[in-house]
Order: structure tokens, then sequence, then C-alpha cells
């Protein structure tokens, strides 16, 4: 999938969706249910774009269920209506898994693997912009059907096992998610397909690719 890139420079984080919007970048579907134990499959969608120095996301989610339990950065926030982007912007291998629940809580991790996952700390963390249409403040789950935003620019300084300077021209494999661990509808949704016997965002094999303009 192509990133366009757009030149601009300080982006309110709250005006991305409108910024995306004049720049005619459409969203992408988050709609592969990949194990039959988790059939539902809430409307999820994202799109992205970059700049000079930092990745644009805005995802757009539609579920009957929400809930936001975590306010703390880097919490178990995959157990909440939670979005998330796991990328591999260099060709060591390191990926990082970007997760953000529906009041703008993130986790940020980067590593080879599942297991011994290095947390970005809280000073790199901070540098993530976010705005969500539900605001930020923490809810036990509401069962009623809710349409939800989250907006993220995360400068390549993020990436805090590398050096990132500029996307431009690079080729990075990338997975998008939609998950809520604990929702009373657990789901998993992916938009490159995960060919694993059981729920497994950690699959880099599967990653799909982003060519960035």
């Amino acid at each position: 999938m192509k990133v366009k890139k757009i030149s601009v420079a300080n982006v309110d984080v709250s005006a991305l969706p409108r910024l995306l919007d004049e720049e005619r970048i459409g969203f992408q579907p988050i709609d592969h249910a990949n194990w039959k134990a988790y059939p539902y499959k809430p409307k999820a969608a994202f799109r992205i774009a970059h700049t000079e120095n930092a990745i644009l996301l805005h995802f757009n989610v539609k579920e009957t269920s929400v809930r936001a339990r975590y306010n703390r950065d880097n919490d178990t926030v995959r157990a909440d209506s939670c979005v998330e982007f796991f990328s591999i912007p260099a060709a060591d291998g390191i990926y990082y898994n970007f997760e953000c629940n529906c009041i703008g809580t993130i986790r940020v991790g980067a590593g080879k693997g599942c297991t011994n996952r290095e947390h970005a700390p809280q000073e790199i963390i901070t540098e993530v912009q976010r705005w969500s249409s539900l605001g930020n403040k923490p809810f036990p789950e509401r069962m009623e059907k809710t349409s939800w935003d989250v907006a993220l620019i995360i400068p390549y300084t993020v990436f805090f096992k590398h050096k990132i300077t500029s996307l431009n021209g690079k080729m990075v494999k990338a997975n998008f998610y939609k998950c809520g661990d604990e929702l009373q509808t657990p789901h998993f949704l992916s938009w490159s397909p995960i060919e694993t016997p059981r729920p497994d965002f950690h699959s880099p094999y599967f990653f799909g690719t982003l060519a960035f303009e």
C-alpha cells in the first residue's frame, strides 16, 4: 500500500482527520477475523500518511460495546477497545508495537519477538501526540453501539531503538489491528491476514508492505 507524503509542519493532532480529508487519503479496512473462535468483526479502518519527521495515523471504529479502563501509558491497553500499528522500520528485524485504546492511552514496545520486549520510556512516549473523539478519561464497558476515532502523530524519534531520519522511498513491513481482549465480545482483527492457530499479532512474517512516497 502506498503511503502519501504530506508537506506540512506543526500539525495539531486534533486537526489530523480534517487534514487527511483535505489530502484525500482514504481509509483501509481492518477486517480479517483470522480465528474461528473469535468471529465478531466490529467495523474498523485506518488511514496513514507521513511528513518529513513523523507518521500520521487516523483510526475509525464502530463496535457494539466500548471500554477504556486503562489511562496510564504502557498499561495493558489491548484489553480495552484498542487499535494497533506494528512495523519494522529497519533491516535488523526489530519491530515496534504501537497500541492505543479508545481514549488515547498508548503502549510502545520494541524487539524481535513477542517475549522480552523493551517498553519505550515515558519521555519517549510523551512525544506521541494523540487525540480521541471520546476524550481521555477512563470508563467501564458501555454496552451500546459506539463510533469513535483516535489520531496519532508518531515522530521518528519514537522509534527509540533506531535513528530514523526519513522514510522517503522506503518499503516498510507493517500490520494494523483492532482488538478488545477483555470486552464482552473479545475480537482480534488484522489488516494483513495472519495464518496462526490462535490470535498472535506478534507475527512479523505476516506483515503487509507500506511503500512510503
